[in-house]
């Protein structure tokens, strides 16, 4: 079998900020891997198809299935862009071509409803059963209706979320565009942990540009229920500057957070913030791990999937792994990113353990862009190691809060760049 030596395993891990900082990957012949072990991925976004395709890249011996019901994935990453009128709905959607042509990895489109850990198999909804060696579920988010009343997913094609890239964003992009110049717009956002936190920031700047130059009479309230930070900050400066009296920022924190919904009336109420009505509703729900997840078993009460973060083992159900945003991996964020990274790392982490070998120390860094407009953006940074098994951020932080307009030009550029990176790295693109 090939043997993962410490040079390629720095050079495929650092192509998205992982970095090897201490010993190698050196496997033994005739190990599992090299007996064609068997991994399977459920879940096709940033975390489970970067896992599968660096599963093949670490070790071609091994037999690896991607399960994934969709056909192409819309990307979260720049759908807000897609609001704005920036970006197509095209430009964020992708296929498992590469995967499949470029690496090798068997693609299944299905969905698995039931996991049997003991056994080892998983089951997918056209009856078909697989057996694995070992199992990684990238489940990403399920919505939790049950805290909103009146809200629920049939209700949602009235009052969009969009926090699910595809349908929705075009549900609301239509939705904006109709809306009568002076119309307001009601984005309301659930506490923490949710998918992607600045995605909401980001969200308000875009509309708000959308409407400048189309509808400048409109207005945007923000409900944020996560409450202030210096991140905001930053995007309230800026938004003084670019959408100057557009966009009003509503504390839903201290219990504020959104508790009912109306969608004839397209009305939201919160505890201390009582009931505000807009012409174009965007309500994010609160979120909690995929449903794949909850049914196997890797969920606590929190909602989310506890892990090992040195290999994204569930700490609940043995020899299943799990990344993404279902995942506890505090203090990263839910984003793209880290779900890639997670996802090379969980990689990496198989396939030594597959071949007797130990994983050695890891540096995780993530980024995230946040637009303002299409020629202005922030960026924020994380690079995290391991400390008596938890992970503990050590540096990074967000853009300098006084910045020329070339500095952020140059931001909204590498952005660009980001995006064209991850999503290659990802779907196996070449």
């Amino acid at each position: 079998m090939s043997q993962l030596d410490r040079r390629t395993f720095i050079k495929l891990l650092g192509a998205a900020g992982v970095v090897s900082t201490t010993g190698g990957l050196i496997f033994p012949n005739n190990t599992a891997a090299g007996d064609k072990a068997r991994v399977v991925v459920v879940g096709g976004g940033f975390g489970g198809a970067t896992c599968a395709n660096y599963l093949r890249q670490y070790d071609s011996n091994l037999n690896v299935t991607l399960i994934e019901p969709n056909i192409q994935f819309v990307t979260c990453p720049f759908s807000n862009t897609v609001l704005a009128g920036i970006k197509s709905i095209k430009y964020i959607t992708h296929n498992y071509d590469g995967l499949r042509k470029n690496y090798g990895v068997n693609i299944i489109h299905d969905m698995v409803i039931s996991i049997d850990a003991i056994a080892k198999k998983l089951k997918l909804k056209s009856g078909e059963t697989l057996i694995y060696d070992r199992l990684v579920v990238s489940p990403g988010i399920s919505f939790n209706w049950s805290e909103i009343e009146g809200a629920n997913e049939e209700n949602s094609k009235m009052m969009p979320h969009a926090w699910k890239a595809g349908t929705q964003t075009i549900f609301l992009r239509k939705q904006l565009e109709a809306m009568k110049d002076g119309g307001k717009v009601i984005i309301a956002s659930p506490r923490k942990p949710f998918r992607a936190p600045p995605a909401v920031y980001e969200r308000a700047s875009l509309i708000a540009y959308y409407l400048k130059k189309t509808k400048p009479s409109s207005k945007i309230l923000l409900i944020d229920s996560s409450g202030d930070s210096e991140e905001l900050a930053m995007f309230r400066t800026a938004w003084e500057k670019l959408y100057k009296g557009m966009i009003e920022w509503i504390d839903g924190s201290e219990q504020g957070e959104i508790v009912s919904a109306d969608s004839k009336i397209l009305s939201l109420t919160g505890r201390t913030i009582g009931t505000l009505k807009g012409d174009v509703v965007n309500l994010i729900p609160p979120q909690h791990a995929g449903k794949i997840a909850r049914i196997a078993g890797l969920v606590d009460e929190s909602g989310w999937c506890p892990v090992d973060p040195q290999n994204f083992v569930s700490t609940l159900q043995k020899d299943i792994h799990v990344i993404g945003d279902a995942c506890i991996a505090n203090p990263m964020q839910k984003t793209g990113h880290s779900a890639n990274t997670q996802g090379k790392v969980c990689a990496a982490a198989i396939v030594t353990e597959l071949g007797g070998g130990t994983m050695p120390d890891i540096t995780y860094s993530t980024s995230i862009y946040s637009f303002l407009n299409p020629k202005h953006a922030f960026s924020s940074a994380g690079v995290y190691r391991l400390k008596n098994g938890k992970l503990k951020q050590v540096a990074g932080g967000l853009s300098a809060k006084k910045a020329s307009r070339k500095t952020r030009l140059k931001e909204a550029i590498f952005a660009s760049g980001w995006y064209k990176g991850i999503t290659m790295d990802t779907f196996g693109k070449t």
